[in-house]
C-alpha cells in the first residue's frame, strides 16, 4: 500500500513539470560586484553566484563584463496599527534595495531598479526583547527573499545591444 502511494505520488510530480532549480545561466562571464563586509544582500548574492551559476565575480571592474552597483539597501519599521489606548499592536517592515548592471561601455543588462518587500508582525510590550530578536530574523528571511529576486532579475537580463 505505502509502495503502491509513495510511487503514485512520485508520477504525480513528475507530470506536473517539477524539477530543482539548477544553476542558474546569467547572460555574462564576469560580474564586478563592489566589495562589502558587511553581512546583507550584497555578501548573499556574491556567495549565490559564485555557487549557483558559471559567471565569475571579479576584483577588479577592467576585468568584468558586467558590473553591479548597489544605490540603495534600507530598511524601515513603520506603525501599522495602534491599540485604543495608544500603544502600537503591529508592525510593519519595509526593506528596500535599488541597483543596476551595466557593461563597461555604458550599456545596461539591468536598468535601475528598485526591489521593494515589506511584512507585518505584531507587538507586544512585555516580550521586547523576543520581538527585536523576531525583527532581525524577519530580516534575514527579508534579504534572502531579496537574493532570491535580484538573481531572477540577473538571470533575465539582456545583452546591452551593440555600439
Amino acid at each position: 500500500m505505502r509502495i503502491t502511494l509513495s510511487f503514485l505520488l512520485a508520477l504525480l510530480l513528475a507530470g506536473c513539470g517539477f524539477q530543482l532549480r539548477g544553476n542558474a545561466e546569467l547572460p555574462f562571464k564576469t560580474i564586478y560586484m563592489p566589495p562589502s563586509n558587511q553581512p546583507g544582500v550584497a555578501l548573499d548574492l556574491r556567495r549565490n553566484i559564485q555557487a549557483g551559476t558559471h559567471t565569475t565575480v571579479v576584483d577588479d571592474p577592467k576585468n568584468a563584463e558586467a558590473i553591479l552597483e548597489f544605490t540603495q539597501d534600507s530598511r524601515d519599521k513603520v506603525i501599522l496599527s495602534l491599540a485604543a489606548s495608544g500603544r502600537v499592536i503591529e508592525f510593519e517592515l519595509h526593506y528596500r534595495v535599488s541597483f543596476r548592471v551595466r557593461d563597461n561601455k555604458g550599456g545596461e543588462f539591468v536598468p535601475a531598479s528598485t526591489i521593494f518587500l515589506k511584512r507585518a508582525v505584531t507587538f507586544n510590550d512585555s516580550e521586547v526583547l523576543a520581538k527585536e530578536k523576531e525583527d532581525q530574523q524577519i530580516y534575514r528571511s527579508m534579504e534572502a527573499d531579496m537574493v532570491q529576486l535580484i538573481m531572477r532579475r540577473l538571470e533575465a537580463a539582456q545583452r546591452p545591444a551593440a555600439r
